[in-house]
């Protein structure tokens, strides 16, 4: 997927009837490569998205919101300093590059107008977003180049602000289709969709591949296309310059599963029998659609790297020290041959002697067959098999300490499981910070020495509604989940878990201890999407009445254990649980 300049040029015309003459009243930075711009204009608010990540550059209107850091970051900051009160007075691209310009009136501390440009360079690897004086020298970058970075063009505050290199290539604003297919068809020895990618400016892979498909149904070099052919790649090209300013529909190709898949500035045919395509009536509508989950998992990311690298490591050195003590399990298992050799040795003091290191004696145990024993040479006979009872002793014990921590050893493994499958799901800070938290009081994790941070209130647990009406409540953490299944939620209540696999605790809150059958299925598919298992089908979910749990003496955060309980079969659904969703309520 790319974001090229034909989708770019229909993205700059949408600002201009939406992002000109707004005024930012706010800017966030959620994450390193990301800044949230909130605009008031005559369209009333909108909030303008830039992104630099080298896999989803990007900028758009979104109607998300996003939870900012603690501590803004520098950028942010800085931006804030120069930008917060100015207004948009225009939106430009250079023919059909993958650069932005934002043209801002902005005020300086001291109250002197002055003009500022925000330069959004949407290029993979190189993506930026720059701040540039009004000298046109920079004023900063989300990310700075410096000479090791590269020699060709550095990004440098004080610098002078460069265009990338121009690539030689035909732009469809300024040139004829004509003139376009002419270029083309000069590459004679290229693949079709290869010579219009290198020809054309600001258009991506696909949609070369989409203009070889709609010439030729195929991808055929240029030297053996056809009359017909040929004609048809000047209507193509025709089309294409007409629909630049005309046609703000853009496209996104979904996958057989309904993923999406790509996007395009026009109506994309090559994927017919195989995709879907889905007609969104803005740039941005469908920007916002395509990365809603990606960014979400892209933020969490990187905010909970710490706590995901702590969890991965206690887990793998947990599963070390467990696989140690199941081998020597499996080595006392042994144990009865170190008290038949002590016995058999008892039995034959009278004629073994010291000095030999194998004592032959008869197996009474075994129909009187010779068995050799090796020993201690050093040692007496009696010595030896003291030594021989010293060990069946000791791997006796062992037997009954290496299964107590065996258990002790897999119920961490279980529990570390179900905290990466919360953090996993946590999409604020302060769902972040309170796994932080719970790892703290288990002891798995150390407080940050330095600045004390404040303690933030704790998030009530999410809430949905049936479609008939009844309230479902589902814990977002282990500790949420024993506090809403052991001390809030109502004896008569029902508790709905997936079976053996983490997931959250999920109460589907009664009317006089009833509920209805449409309630019940929708609370099992809640627990299921809200589990481990949100990406299977035919899900088991466990459900009983809450006054069935019990808490085991000294079990882990979320941990409960039932006897009597049904088991209902539903396959997980993200849209269904979202459409149920309602605000969160306190319990």
């Amino acid at each position: 997927m790319a974001l090229d300049g034909l989708f770019l040029s229909k993205l700059k015309d949408e600002f201009a009837s939406r992002v000109v003459s707004a005024r930012i009243d706010k800017i966030q930075q959620p994450s390193k490569d990301e800044v949230l711009f909130s605009l008031r204009g005559k369209t009333g608010q909108e909030k303008l998205l830039c992104c630099v990540r080298a896999d989803a550059p990007r900028l758009h209107l979104t109607t998300q919101s996003a939870e900012s850091p603690q501590l803004p970051p520098m950028f942010c900051m800085l931006l804030r300093k120069y930008l917060v009160g100015a207004r948009v007075t225009d939106v430009r691209q250079i023919g059909l590059d993958r650069i932005l310009f934002l043209d801002l009136d902005a005020t300086t501390e001291i109250g002197d107008r002055t003009k500022l440009t925000l330069c959004a360079e949407t290029m993979g690897t190189y993506s930026n977003l720059i701040l540039i004086g009004e000298d046109g020298r920079i004023i900063d970058a989300m990310k700075r180049i410096d000479y090791a970075a590269s020699s060709v063009r550095q990004i440098l505050p004080g610098l002078p602000y460069t265009l990338p290199q121009q690539q030689d290539k035909l732009c469809l604003e300024t040139e004829t289709a004509e003139t376009i297919a002419a270029a083309v068809l000069s590459r004679g020895g290229k693949l079709l969709s290869s010579a219009a990618l290198q020809t054309i400016q600001g258009i991506s892979p696909l949609i070369a591949r989409e203009i070889a498909y709609r010439c030729t149904g195929a991808d055929e070099t240029v030297a053996a296309l056809t009359q017909p052919q040929i004609q048809n790649l000047y209507a193509v090209l025709g089309e294409m310059k007409a629909a630049l300013h005309t046609d703000p529909d853009c496209w996104m190709v979904l996958d057989k599963n309904g993923a999406p898949k790509e996007i395009a500035s026009l109506r994309i045919y090559q994927y017919e029998g195989m995709c879907e395509v889905k007609r969104f009536e803005s740039a941005s509508a469908l920007l916002d659609a395509f990365y809603q989950e990606r960014d979400r998992a892209a933020r969490l990311t990187q905010r909970g790297h710490e706590l995901f690298k702590t969890l991965h490591n206690l887990s793998e050195r947990t599963l070390r020290r467990v696989s140690v003590q199941k081998e020597e399990l499996r080595q006392s298992a042994d144990r009865d041959k170190y008290k038949l050799w002590g016995e058999l040795i008892t039995a034959n003091l009278h004629r073994l002697q010291k000095g030999s290191d194998v004592y032959t004696v008869e197996n009474y145990y075994d129909s009187m067959a010779p068995l050799a024993i090796a020993v201690d040479p050093a040692r007496d006979p009696t010595q030896n098999a003291n030594r021989f009872y010293r060990e069946y002793r000791k791997a006796k014990t062992a037997e009954a300490i290496l299964t107590e921590r065996i258990a002790q050893g897999e119920a961490e493994l279980q529990y570390f499981d179900s905290v990466l499958d919360a953090l996993s799901r946590a999409e604020s800070e302060r769902e972040l910070y309170a796994i932080r938290e719970e790892l703290h009081d288990g002891g798995y994790l150390r407080k940050k020495s330095g600045k004390k941070q404040q303690k933030q209130k704790a998030l009530p647990p999410l809430a949905f509604r049936s479609s008939d009406g009844y309230r479902i409540f589902v814990g977002r953490n282990n500790i949420q989940n024993d506090r809403l299944s052991l001390k809030t939620a109502n004896k008569r209540d029902w508790w709905f878990h997936t079976q053996q696999s983490p997931g959250s605790h999920v109460i589907l809150e009664t009317v006089d201890g009833e509920a209805s059958d449409r309630a019940m299925e929708e609370a099992a598919v809640i627990a299921a999407t809200y589990s481990k298992a949100k990406d299977s089908s035919l899900v088991p979910v466990d459900y009983t009445r809450v006054k069935q749990l019990k808490k085991p003496v000294g079990a882990k955060p979320g941990k409960v254990i039932y006897h009597e309980y049904y088991t209902m079969i539903v396959t997980p659904d993200k849209e269904k649980c979202a459409a149920l969703q309602t605000e969160n309520e306190d319990r």
